[in-house]
């Protein structure tokens, strides 16, 4: 989950490498590093953020036409200077940056130790470096075939780039687990962990698959596996905008994608659906479209965000559908020796496509025999190409590390999904099929309308922006969304806040109850409506103060909630779509008046590539 950028070419490799890890922040921001080929392999490094690195080198020697850098999530070793990327070989003759975790580490490093290598931090990066170099100073072999010996050694995940002083014409670049993306120029070549710092130099882009080493020397690129199989490398174009990773005025990346919304919903439907005609169809799913239908079971499988789209696809699929389907923790999917057969079928929801945990279930899944589709963000992402079939979402590149336009996203193509093997099963009616399809098209602009409420939700946000606790509760579809609108609050916030189904309040939640304590109701009308006004009932008798998302035109909740904040009405199994809006806002709004970082909230980053 840390960011890594990499050049080497006819520029000046600093500003490109600099400019990365800006882009790059998202993945790890507490320290950051880079090093530089310029007669000397120079490495600068600092705790903090990349602003801080930029001011610390700010008198160096930035010289050099190959360079890498580095921006840190800690994993190994706490946030400081010298736990910091780049790490030096024992000799400083190699340097290395590295996303992932060495597992064996601890062992390799002992060995080390006692065949006299000494170690500056408390990283497993580290302790790669210097055994690439001791392979190498063994066997006498080019960096590149030391780096595939030494990666042969390794237990664990690895995204890498390593430096030679003695080679100052040669990047080395591997994976396994964890992303790397080659862009290739004229005469020159860019390495990320994503494409954000790559699209603006170049379109064309080589992906690496896992266990992949590749070499650029003098203006050439090779592949190789670790067992030594040339490899020849697939360049692909980008679909990505320069315009879509910057904020375009806006204050934060969040609030910027909040207000995506309506376009990034329409874009995850555009093409697939016809409401006119009655015609959908999602491309990816085609060729397994009958082991969808005929499934005895579905099981979704994701983390976060994720996890709360994949309780929506529940509520969906059961539905509209049929077909039962359980909702997992991919954490804790992969570890618990669950029961899968030939006859199920796994969706595996992840934004960046690199979700280690989520990663783990789908081998795991298919190792017994499970079909695997993927709801994946990220084009080229590991979990696309790991999985049977899937879709993409399309909802552009996500910034801020907490997901909003990523959820909705992922909702509305499951929503298709789940849409598609009914229709497909007979399990819901054509007039039923066609008035929800048509409804689908006008989601965008009610998102639009929901945004509208941002002025009220700001009033809000400034009364309640000191409390300490906050209840979130829904009913049916609404309870997904309670969820995830305690998530937003959390993680931005730094506010504790629960989500719970409603009527599950008077099974211990209702003990918290006082007059300090908002709660957030769904309490959007539905057939569970008299139900959620009943639980409402129940928190204003112990003086709750009642934040309610209700229908327009709402009266009954109205006369009773401290605050409402309307959305426009909608089919019941789309209301997370609608609801969930007003959610973020809040949650932004009231991370802003506190003084949080928002786009880079402390102890997150937005990729979880690492277990």
């Amino acid at each position: 989950m840390c960011g890594i950028v990499a050049y080497i070419g006819h520029r000046q490799a600093y500003p490109v490498v600099i400019k990365g890890l800006q882009r790059l922040e998202y993945r790890g921001y507490d320290s950051a590093g880079v090093a530089l080929l310029n007669g000397e392999l120079s490495v600068y490094k600092k705790a903090g953020k990349v602003a801080d690195l930029a001011a610390y080198v700010s008198d160096k020697n930035l010289n050099g036409t190959v360079g890498m850098g580095h921006t840190r999530w800690a994993t190994h070793g706490e946030p400081n200077d010298r736990n910091a990327h780049p790490h030096y070989s024992e000799s400083e003759e190699l340097a290395i940056i590295h996303n992932g975790i060495i597992e064996n580490y601890a062992a390799i490093k002992q060995e080390l130790i006692n065949s006299g290598h000494t170690f500056k931090s408390d990283t497993d990066t580290e302790v790669l470096i210097h055994l690439i170099e001791e392979v190498k100073n063994k066997t006498n072999v080019p960096t590149e075939e030391a780096v595939r010996l030494a990666l042969g050694e390794v237990i664990g995940a690895y995204a890498i780039v390593i430096l030679s002083k003695k080679e100052p014409d040669k990047v080395i670049a591997a994976r396994k687990g964890s992303p790397i993306v080659i862009g290739v120029g004229k005469d020159e070549f860019f390495i990320a962990s994503d494409a954000t710092p790559i699209v603006e130099y170049t379109k064309n882009v080589v992906y690496l698959n896992d266990n992949e080493v590749a070499t650029i020397n003098n203006g050439d690129l090779t592949v190789r596996t670790i067992d030594n199989e040339m490899k020849v490398p697939f360049v692909q174009e980008l679909e990505l905008k320069l315009e879509a990773i910057e904020k375009g005025g806006y204050d934060h990346f969040m609030i910027k994608e909040i207000y995506e919304q309506p376009r990034s919903i329409w874009d995850s439907m555009r093409g697939r659906i016809d409401a006119q005609n009655g015609r959908l169809r999602l491309g990816g799913i085609n060729e397994f479209e009958k082991k969808l239908t005929n499934a005895k079971r579905i099981i979704v499988v994701a983390c976060g965000t994720s996890w709360h789209a994949g309780l929506v696809a529940e509520y969906l699929i059961e539905d509209l559908a049929r077909i039962p389907v359980e909702v997992e923790y991919a954490s804790e999917f992969r570890y618990r020796n669950p029961i899968i057969s030939e006859e199920d079928v796994v969706i595996a929801i992840s934004q960046s496509g690199e979700t280690a945990d989520t990663l783990a279930a789908i081998e795991m899944a298919k190792e017994r025999g499970a079909t695997i589709f993927g709801v994946c963000n990220v084009v080229g992402s590991s979990i696309p190409r790991a999985t049977h079939a899937g879709s993409y979402t399309h909802a552009g590149p996500e910034i801020g590390v907490a997901s909003t336009k990523a959820f909705t996203a992922q909702v509305t193509v499951l929503t298709l999904m789940a849409l598609q093997i009914a229709h497909k099963k007979g399990t819901i009616t054509q007039s039923r099929y066609r008035s929800l399809l048509h409804e689908l098209e006008n989601i965008p602009a009610k998102v639009e309308v929901a945004l509208k409420s941002n002025d009220k939700v700001k009033e809000i946000a400034a009364r309640f922006k000191d409390a300490r606790n906050f209840l979130y509760l829904g009913r049916g579809y609404g309870f997904p969304v309670a969820l995830e609108g305690a998530l937003k609050l959390k993680e931005i916030s730094y506010i504790h806040a629960e989500g719970y189904p409603a009527a599950e309040m008077k099974h211990g939640p209702i003990a918290l109850i006082d007059e300090e304590m908002p709660v957030v109701v769904i309490a959007t009308k539905n057939a569970s409506y008299e139900k959620v006004v009943s639980n409402i009932q129940e928190v204003k008798a112990r003086k709750g103060k009642i934040i309610a998302i209700v229908t327009e035109g709402d009266v009954t909740v109205k006369k009773m909630a401290d605050y409402t904040i309307e959305i426009p009405e909608t089919d019941d199994i789309l209301v997370p779509l609608v609801s969930v809006i007003p959610l973020q806002l809040l949650s932004y709004h009231i991370a802003v008046m506190r003084g949080c970082n928002v786009d880079q909230p402390r102890n997150l980053a937005k990729s979880v590539t690492v277990e």
